[in-house]
């Protein structure tokens, strides 16, 4: 079976399943091997060389038992790289908040959205719950969808004794985005001790955060309907308008395809930031925009998958 057939059942079974709450993923068990190394390693002196002994035994460890179930069976590889993605579960985390704020139920939906989002909830309005989740949308349909495609298609270029390292390399990426998502906080716990692992996780996603920003999400915004030219201009206006060095790539495509403004004030941790606008605010944030997001989300991850079996398939007859 070729590595793009085996792809696009894994994409397939993620559109069609998603991430079930009753099921073992494998990022609760990369969970918790960082948990393990955090408890004995962070009381040692040295924060920064500790954590980053964390981060590196967690990517040696997830990319060793990636090729071990890789080497067992190609559907064993199809199974985990379907648990890679994280398309149908996102969208669906928002679908949840969209029917509450539906009902009407403000503070329902604001618990709901405290289990998708960093961000403090409690005094949030309608429209900051909105903007709350297109922002998830965006900047997670980096770290959730394009860049575990992208290193599960680079690592197909790649073999150790006949095994793909399709899935060690997706499933690294994913240790990779969790261990920035534990780890990679700037207060006073994390700001040496999860150095490592947020330099890692910003280089790991450099490539696929550009090229969501610059192709994918403009594309599907004119496969879908949406202003595709507003996407890419706003991309190349307003992408290094975030803290971090990747997060408004996707953010600024997705706002100027919608035609909303991201950003503005915003309170983590009990602290409120006020956040550098992405976007022109050509429209006030309505109910229906998370059902538009949710379309671009999904629009955006079939163009990926297209392009990359595309170039796949092309580079393989090169190279044959």
């Amino acid at each position: 079976m070729s590595f793009v057939t085996k792809y696009l059942i894994a994409y397939v079974l993620d559109l069609i399943f998603g991430d079930p709450e009753w099921f073992p993923h494998p990022v609760r068990f990369i969970g918790k091997l960082i948990s393990f190394l955090e408890k004995y390693l962070y009381k040692l002196k040295s924060k920064t060389f500790w954590g980053g002994v964390v981060a590196i035994v967690t990517i040696i460890i997830t990319f060793l038992v990636s090729y071990f179930l890789a080497s067992l069976s190609e559907y064993l590889e199809i199974f985990f790289l379907y648990t890679t993605l994280a398309g149908k579960c996102l969208a669906d985390e928002g679908m949840r908040v969209y029917k509450i704020l539906k009902m009407g139920d403000l503070e329902v939906a604001k618990k709901q959205l405290s289990y998708l989002v960093s961000r403090d909830t409690e005094k949030m309005d309608n429209k900051q719950i909105i903007r709350s989740i297109l922002e998830t949308f965006s900047e997670n349909s980096v770290d959730g969808i394009i860049s575990p495609m992208f290193f599960a298609f680079v690592g197909s270029f790649f073999q150790i004794k006949g095994v793909s390292l399709a899935l060690p390399f997706a499933m690294g990426y994913k240790a990779i985005n969790t261990l920035d998502s534990m780890l990679g906080y700037k207060n006073e716990r994390y700001i040496n001790f999860g150095t490592v692992s947020a330099k890692i996780d910003d280089v790991a996603n450099f490539i696929p955060a550009r090229i969501t920003g610059l192709i994918f999400v403009p594309v599907a915004s004119f496969l879908t309907g949406f202003d595709y030219k507003k996407s890419f201009k706003i991309f190349i206006r307003d992408r290094y308008n975030h803290a971090s060095p990747n997060s408004a790539h996707g953010e600024s495509a997705f706002a100027g395809a919608l035609g909303v403004q991201f950003g503005g004030k915003t309170k983590y941790f009990g602290v409120v930031y006020d956040k550098p606008t992405i976007g022109d605010k050509l429209k006030e944030f309505e109910l229906e925009d998370i059902l538009r997001g949710r379309k671009l989300l999904y629009g955006t991850s079939l163009v990926s998958v297209v392009f990359f079996s595309l170039i796949k398939i092309f580079l393989d007859n090169i190279i044959k």
